[in-house]
């Protein structure tokens, strides 16, 4: 059971329609229509109501804004706890030179 869905020609909001189409991946033809393909269940009709509602669960995520990132960046105290590990390794893998061979 192939359900086919003209995104493009479709009165959703082109914002929608770009989430959509990025969404869709690759059940989404050249010429802008998404193809669902379901064959979970034996009766023909359910194999539609199923395809049915992955679409409306399809536009439901599209529809949803993406929330922004906020930049963000590492505490002060992390930056120093960071550097000190580091230079603490570096101690350690000093010792094990053999003396002389700087």
């Amino acid at each position: 059971m192939q359900l086919r869905y003209d995104v493009h020609a479709s009165a959703l909001d082109p914002a929608v329609k770009q989430r959509l189409v990025r969404l869709a991946g690759n059940r989404m033809t050249q010429d802008g229509v998404l193809i669902l393909h379901v064959e979970d269940h034996r009766s023909q009709e359910r194999n539609r109501a199923e395809a049915r509602s992955r679409l409306i669960r399809l536009i439901r995520q599209a529809s949803r804004k993406p929330k922004p990132r906020i930049k963000s960046r590492p505490s002060l105290s992390s930056i120093k706890r960071q550097k000190d590990a580091k230079a603490k390794k570096g101690q350690t893998k000093a010792l094990r030179k053999k003396p002389g061979l700087d």
